[in-house]
């Protein structure tokens, strides 16, 4: 199995983080894309992907699955053996999805628009708008906030435990960075859950 990425994007990096978890990463051949020359714009890779975006998992047999979630959802369903990041339960797996929702759409969204709207790293390729991306920005900071409110009695976002919600959200809270967007002294719940996450050995991959 290959998996078509971009190691600085956090999309990818949530894909490796869940492989880690459940021991899979070695399982993996991982194959990088330049996204700023524009190799997923080619012919080969719009072939694995037409929304021509990255992580793309390519199965033995030449399937190909695109979007993070869908990719993890495999692994889960593919290796019941492994530790379950996606819920055990009718209601851990709707709660996670819940979770998972809210980072996609109040974190992990508005934090992508700031980084294309306001480093203008697409801009051969798409309109910035930089005010739409300093209002994703703020967008971000609220749920951020919102985070650090919900985890005051939690070691994890859900269930008390290491869950597909944690390794999203904490791929997405390092690379709200690079907007210019972190963990504040007055977040100390937010904090203390990002440090705990850090110092997981899937962290580092």
């Amino acid at each position: 199995m290959k998996v078509y990425e971009t190691a600085t994007a956090p999309n990818p990096r949530r894909v490796r983080m869940f492989l880690a978890e459940k021991g899979l990463i070695e399982h993996v051949e991982f194959v990088q894309i330049d996204l700023q020359k524009g190799e997923n714009l080619t012919p080969e890779f719009t072939a694995r992907n037409p929304m021509r975006k990255v992580p793309v998992l390519e199965l033995s047999d030449g399937t190909c699955i695109s979007e993070t979630m869908a990719i993890c959802r495999y692994f889960e369903e593919a290796y019941p053996e492994s530790p379950k990041l996606l819920g055990e339960t009718p209601l851990e797996k709707a709660e996670i999805e819940q979770w998972l929702r809210w980072i996609e759409f109040y974190m992990a969204m508005p934090t992508g628009m700031a980084f294309q709207h306001t480093s203008g790293y697409f801009k051969d390729r798409m309109n910035c708008f930089p005010e739409w991306g300093e209002d994703c920005k703020y967008a971000t900071e609220r749920f951020f906030e919102f985070l650090n409110k919900h985890l005051q009695d939690r070691q994890f976002i859900c269930h008390e435990r290491l869950s597909a919600a944690d390794l999203n959200a904490f791929a997405i809270v390092q690379f709200a960075r690079v907007v210019k967007v972190r963990i504040q002294p007055t977040q100390s719940h937010l904090q203390a859950w990002h440090d705990r996450l850090a110092a997981r050995a899937s962290a580092q991959v």
